[in-house]
């Protein structure tokens, strides 16, 4: 969980180190986005929550660029749609077989025109541990950095972080909560 925490505020520090270079930095402080791109991002969100709630791979796959990298929680890594898709057909038919998903948009920052960041709280139910046991809720950062080609708009690269639980608790806070 920490190495994932680790990764994605790297990859997040990497593009915004690489975008402050001379040249670039102007085509983000005039980067903006319509209302309508904003909605396709949130739509590309929810297609892919909606995908994974019905368990469907390929569906999830879709919302991906063909070149994307997806980094899960635990920090397992795939590239490309193919092994994104190969990914997820292994989680629903294991642990993941249950699950239902929920990630709600909290904000969305354009870089340029044709890409931007979103950060959007998680929820994840129905998981099961190895042993079969259910897994409380988990909740969590998702970060993904969105790219649109041809008109269209795809998750190039894909982060979440799992919230860690308060001390003394046995789930994690809230998504958009606050930890005492």
């Amino acid at each position: 969980m920490r190495v994932s925490n680790f990764f994605a505020s790297q990859v997040i520090w990497l593009v915004l180190s690489m975008l402050a270079l001379p040249g670039a930095a102007p085509a983000w402080s005039q980067a903006s986005g319509s209302d309508a791109d904003s909605a396709a991002i949130k739509q590309v969100c929810a297609d892919f929550s909606e995908n994974f709630s019905r368990h469907d791979a390929h569906g999830v796959a879709m919302t991906f660029a063909e070149d994307a990298d997806f980094t899960n929680m635990s920090g397992r890594h795939s590239h490309g749609r193919a092994d994104i898709e190969k990914w997820f057909v292994g989680l629903f038919q294991g642990n993941l077989k249950n699950s239902q998903r929920t990630d709600t948009v909290k904000s969305i920052r354009y870089f340029t025109p044709e890409l931007a960041e979103v950060d959007a709280d998680t929820v994840i139910t129905g998981t099961n541990a190895a042993d079969g046991a259910a897994v409380p809720p988990r909740k969590g950062l998702m970060i993904v950095l969105v790219t649109k080609r041809n008109g269209h708009w795809y998750i190039g690269i894909f982060h979440e972080a799992e919230y860690p639980a308060p001390r003394g608790a046995t789930t994690n806070p809230p998504a958009g909560g606050s930890q005492n």
